[in-house]
């Protein structure tokens, strides 16, 4: 008989512990071998890699300008030109001018001579010139007679040009024309002074058109003409020559359009529903949203009219400065335009009271 070898159970348990321990420590020399085969192969691949990549290029930064300063730079080249021009053209010769005003001027072979007298030249003006004295008055008196007279043809003209109608765009642009065309030649041509020019002998027939002698005709069919001579030299110096008023009226008439249009239509409808008349409406609701565009065309104007060569103080001065006096006419002109800043504020000052501004 055969013998069967019987094992008891801690000899099987014992036997199935040792295979489980082979069966692990297989394993984890199986993962120790691959790990070693991995780490040598990466090793094995860096200095390829090494070798195929490109070293990194190191770039400089460059110090570029933002939009908004070039911006502001290429304003301040354009600014630039104007800048030099206004003083190299204006202020220098402004303040040689000044330095002129203070000095007795002579012309020489070197050069301006000047010897330095003070206010001699200011006091000469009023004291001994007569005709300069009687200038400024006639000056001041006819900017305070044509300045409401401008504003006023203004203000019509513009109420109207601001309506609906059919050429409409025309209007506007034949009465801002003399804006554009207002050029020294032009008056002088039309005015008749021709000679200059070298068209003397047509002058009279041309300057005709634009005469106003109708104006005499309607005095005389009323029978106001010869009423009183005061009366009527003031009419025919605010009459007879028309164009001259459409002329002097274009930056005006713009100034008080743009106003116009700048009404809130609010404004127009609570007039409505208030039941107010156009009568109340342009006086209570009209003047009061134009009247600072009124402001500034009373201050255009009377700088306007000041400053026109063909009244009698500019005539004055630029005679005296053609002949040589310098230091003379510098000082009336100095005199004259402190004259019209004076003029001019107390003008602001009260006009400003009227005035109504808007307050969002």
């Amino acid at each position: 008989m055969s013998e069967e070898i019987k094992n008891t159970p801690e000899e099987i348990e014992a036997v199935k512990a040792e295979d489980l321990e082979d069966t692990v420590e297989k394993e984890n020399d199986a993962e120790a071998v691959t790990e070693d085969i991995s780490t040598e192969e990466i090793i094995a691949e860096e200095p390829a890699a090494e070798a195929v990549a490109p070293a990194p290029v190191i770039k400089e930064k460059k110090h570029r300008l933002s939009y908004e300063k070039r911006k502001g730079l290429y304003g301040y080249g354009f600014i630039a030109i104007w800048a030099l021009g206004t003083i190299y053209f204006f202020i220098l010769p402004l303040i040689e001018s000044l330095i002129y005003s203070f000095n007795k001027t002579e012309v020489t072979q070197g050069g301006m001579k000047m010897s330095f007298i003070g206010w001699k030249n200011y006091v000469n003006a009023f004291r001994k010139d007569q005709d300069y004295s009687k200038a400024l008055v006639a000056m001041i008196e006819n900017t305070v007679l044509r300045t409401p007279l401008i504003l006023i043809f203004s203000i019509f003209i513009a109420v109207i040009l601001n309506q609906k109608f059919k050429g409409r765009t025309f209007a506007r642009s034949v009465f801002f024309l003399p804006v554009i065309i207002a050029t020294g030649p032009v008056i002088d041509i039309i005015n008749g002074n021709m000679s200059t020019g070298g068209y003397a002998g047509g002058s009279e027939q041309f300057s005709s058109m634009f005469e106003a002698d109708l104006v005499d005709q309607l005095l005389n069919f009323l029978g106001i003409y010869n009423i009183s001579d005061k009366l009527t030299e003031i009419i025919n110096s605010l009459t007879t020559d028309i164009l001259n008023l459409v002329w002097n009226s274009g930056i005006q008439i713009l100034l008080v359009l743009s106003a116009l249009q700048g009404i809130p239509l609010s404004a127009k409808e609570a007039a409505q529903i208030e039941g107010a008349t156009s009568w109340e409406f342009f006086w209570k609701v009209t003047i009061p949203y134009i009247s600072p565009m009124i402001l500034s065309s009373v201050v255009y104007t009377i700088v306007d009219s000041f400053v026109d060569p063909q009244n009698e103080v500019m005539t004055i001065v630029l005679n005296k400065a053609s002949n040589w006096e310098h230091g003379y006419s510098a000082a009336m002109a100095w005199a004259y335009f402190l004259i019209v800043a004076v003029f001019l504020a107390l003008v602001v000052a009260l006009v400003n009271k009227f005035v109504y501004y808007e307050v969002e």
